[in-house]
């Protein structure tokens, strides 16, 4: 008797917890809803900064306030910060119950990606969205316009994708023949820097085989120069002494030797002359 007394005061006990827990949460949701009629109001007058402050008090004092979360979101979509619109409705959709509200909060999702153009993932939001309210006409339109916008967004990259394949290959062709032309200009400059010093050898050939010419020639010079009168190797043109102090030259003593014989021959002439003119011719017979 006494353990069944002391199982129903425990019982007593937890129903009471649980009627507390419920009116605490009850009063945190009037609250909640008080903050978010604040904020909407507020919002109307166009005062963001301090409906964004209610909202949030809204969302913290509440979970079961999905609508807290979801006119911040619609806030935050006007203001084109999506980011922060796509956290929000998330988060109205995680708090929703109702199908209705999991249905407006999807629904906004896909809003939020169509925005940012990632049709792929607006489509998956709006086909939520329908799955908990399937007569909505307005969820309805946006798939189907998710679904051609995404249609269009893939032919255009595949199109790109060509474009750049296309492009690459062109590059790479340049390249090709970039490369093919530096070789070939390598080769060239290869065979002309080969050509360029075998000429350079054969200049050099050339300008030592002058040079062995010149030694040689000069070494024979020398020699001729160093020859003694004895060898009887003089040259052809035998140097002209120079004369010395008080002695005649060779042309001086010539032109003497001509005059003496110059002089002699007039005084011939003369002695000629007169053994003619002496010699008289007889006329008579020497008996």
């Amino acid at each position: 008797m006494k353990k069944f007394f002391f199982v129903l005061i425990i019982f007593s006990n937890l129903c009471f917890a649980q009627e507390d827990a419920n009116k605490e949460d009850e009063r945190n949701l009037r609250e909640s809803k008080n903050y978010t009629w604040d904020g909407n109001k507020l919002l109307s007058e166009d005062k963001f900064v301090d409906a964004e402050v209610d909202y949030r008090r809204a969302i913290a004092k509440s979970e079961q306030n999905a609508a807290a979360p979801y006119n911040l979101g619609n806030a935050y979509y006007n203001k084109e910060t999506f980011s922060e619109a796509f956290g929000r409705f998330k988060q109205a959709g995680e708090f929703a119950t109702s199908k209705e509200d999991k249905h407006r909060a999807y629904h906004n999702m896909g809003n939020v990606f169509m925005k940012r153009k990632e049709y792929e993932k607006a489509v998956e939001a709006y086909k939520e969205a329908l799955r908990n309210n399937p007569k909505d006409d307005e969820t309805r339109y946006n798939l189907a316009l998710a679904k051609e916008m995404l249609k269009k967004q893939q032919e255009e990259n595949e199109q790109n994708q060509d474009n750049q394949d296309q492009q690459q290959d062109k590059d790479d062709q340049k390249d090709q023949e970039q490369n093919k032309d530096q070789g070939d200009n390598q080769e060239e400059n290869q065979d002309q820097d080969q050509e360029n010093k075998g000429d350079e050898g054969d200049e050099g050939d050339q300008n030592d085989q002058q040079k062995d010419e010149n030694k040689e020639g000069d070494g024979e010079d020398k020699q001729e120069q160093n020859k003694k009168p004895e060898d009887g190797n003089q040259q052809e043109q035998p140097q002209q002494q120079q004369p010395r102090p008080n002695q005649l030259s060779k042309q001086q003593v010539q032109n003497l030797l001509e005059a003496m014989q110059n002089e002699e021959k007039k005084v011939q002439e003369k002695i000629d002359a007169q053994k003619v003119q002496g010699v008289k011719v007889k006329n008579e017979k020497d008996w």
